[in-house]
């Protein structure tokens, strides 16, 4: 029991700090760039994302043209000077738009289950106060490492993104960890 109620502690303080992060600081929102020319650009998606949804790399090469030298080093020299953009592409309009109720329900959920099993590692052993916040801060440095960092790497994504991310996940996560930290370090009565 001790361990659900950290983690749904940890779950709330994460998930009021993210509204902060999003709504209140600009740090949810660092490197994201309002395009021109919308419309014109939807309309270009539309007409090339053939596939549907997913993710498209621009410019891209077919996975299968890899192997094929002379095709991969012409559309390496036709785009080495050119532009590049990764595109999360849904034909269909985000429900978001209507209402973020389900959106923030599947947020606290998935900020639950993180909470749960940071939770639970902060319960394998006897850790002081201040060893669990750093754990919890490890925790978050971790996540930050093995997923911002490589979209920041490989698929280009800024900078300043890749850092407000690294910022969310360790605040976040500090606080949620001195919560928690707090609650299991109770003596039971």
């Amino acid at each position: 029991m001790r361990l659900l109620i950290a983690g749904i502690i940890g779950a709330i303080v994460f998930f009021i700090w993210g509204m902060l992060a999003h709504v209140v600081l600009p740090i949810g929102e660092m490197g994201m760039q309002l395009a021109a020319e919308q419309d014109a650009a939807l309309a270009a998606l539309q007409a090339s994302a053939t596939k549907g949804e997913g993710v498209y790399m621009l410019p891209g090469i077919a996975p299968e043209k890899m192997s094929d030298t002379t095709a991969l080093t012409a559309f390496q020299e036709k785009y080495k000077t050119s532009p590049s953009a990764f595109v999360v592409y849904s034909p269909n309009a985000n429900p978001a738009m209507a209402s973020m109720v389900p959106n923030l329900v599947k947020q606290f959920v998935t900020n639950l289950l993180a909470a749960l099993v940071l939770a639970w590692v902060l319960t394998l052993g006897a850790f002081a106060f201040g060893q669990r916040v750093l754990i919890a801060g490890a925790a978050a440095v971790f996540a930050w490492l093995v997923i911002s960092v490589p979209y920041w790497n490989w698929y280009q994504f800024p900078l300043q993104f890749t850092l407000g991310a690294l910022i969310e996940q360790l605040v976040g996560w500090l606080a949620a960890g001195a919560a928690m930290a707090w609650w299991l370090g109770r003596k039971a009565s």
